[in-house]
């Protein structure tokens, strides 16, 4: 079987595709026919290096899958040949088949596309733990999201509203909050051109963002921060921007607010029932139509290395996937 390979750190380019053989159903185990290959922006700082894990040469990239089951091993009670699944690995889902544990799995609605439910897991599991668990946002309160046309930010934005918050998108194109306005945002901001801190104090009366969502980093994080409410909740999500922003403690002192790490691999691992439960729910929402799981571009293996400077390059509206 086809597999796109990282044989060792660098660009996107340095990845190859090799055939490989199929993997075997283990006791415990399912293997799954893959539709559909999510891609995130982790993935272009593991194929570099650059990220906390550092999977053992040669691996493929890719966390978050969908396909088929094709076989299970024994004490498997879950799933069975045939049935439509999802699910998130870590890494290793580039290729087409992989063998996965049974509770790594999570059964697709009927009739929801395998190419958008391969993107439910990390952008929409990281954000209903961050906004849910973390933040515990409320209905009726405010919520700002940094880069919010990108996977993490578009998960943002759609959950947000879900749980009935009002939403404040800030992204730097006008395309982009325009796309942000059609799956959710009440307001947009456009921080290429805006001040962020006084738009966001402005769209909110002077009062202040109750919890801010930030994915991104870099130059905006302490402009965000000083817009927000008191007793606000500020989501410390990842750093797209690629600076990791040092933030004046005094700032949490003024505002009384909260400064929250959103780990969302450890959260999984310290709490799988929790977190079963969050995906269950983000599985509903997306066969009621709640939100989109939008798919910006579907790439074969052989176009690897475009789909990845889509996304280091921050071209990207919603989730890339690849289709072995």
């Amino acid at each position: 079987m086809k597999a796109l390979l990282c044989l060792r750190h660098g660009p996107p380019e340095a990845m190859e595709i090799k055939d490989i053989p199929e993997p075997t159903a283990g006791r415990g185990e399912v293997v799954v026919a893959v539709a559909a290959a999510a891609l995130n922006f982790f993935d272009t700082l593991v194929i570099a290096g650059r990220y906390q894990v550092k999977p053992e040469f040669p691996f493929s990239p890719a966390a978050e899958f969908a396909g088929t089951v094709t076989a299970v091993g024994e004490g498997v009670t879950r799933f069975k040949p045939g049935e439509r699944v999802c699910g998130n690995i870590g890494f290793g889902a580039a290729r087409e088949k992989v063998a996965v544990r049974e509770a790594q799995l999570l059964r697709v609605p009927d009739g929801f596309p395998l190419e958008k439910a391969a993107g439910l897991f990390v952008t929409y599991g990281t954000t209903i733990h961050a906004l849910k668990d973390r933040a515990k946002l409320k209905a009726g309160e405010s919520l700002a999201v940094l880069g919010a046309s990108g996977g993490a930010g578009l998960a943002a934005v759609e959950l947000g509203k879900a749980m009935g918050a009002r939403v404040i998108a800030c992204a730097s194109s006008a395309d982009k909050l325009e796309f942000s306005r059609a799956h959710g945002a009440a307001e947009v901001i456009d921080y290429s051109n805006e001040d962020l801190k006084e738009r966001l104090r402005a769209l909110t009366g002077g009062k202040g963002v109750d919890v801010i969502y930030d994915p991104v980093g870099g130059p905006y994080t302490e402009a965000a921060l000083r817009a927000i409410a008191w007793a606000g909740r500020f989501l410390v999500i990842g750093f797209a921007a690629g600076d990791i922003p040092k933030i004046p403690l005094n700032l949490l002192l003024f505002k009384a607010c909260d400064l929250l790490g959103v780990y969302w691999g450890e959260f999984i691992r310290r709490a799988p029932e929790m977190h079963r439960a969050n995906m269950a729910e983000i599985l509903a929402l997306a066969r009621d139509g709640k939100i989109s799981a939008h798919v910006d571009a579907v790439y074969p293996l052989e176009r690897a290395a475009e789909a990845f400077h889509a996304i280091a390059e921050r071209k990207v509206k919603g989730k890339v996937v690849l289709k072995p």
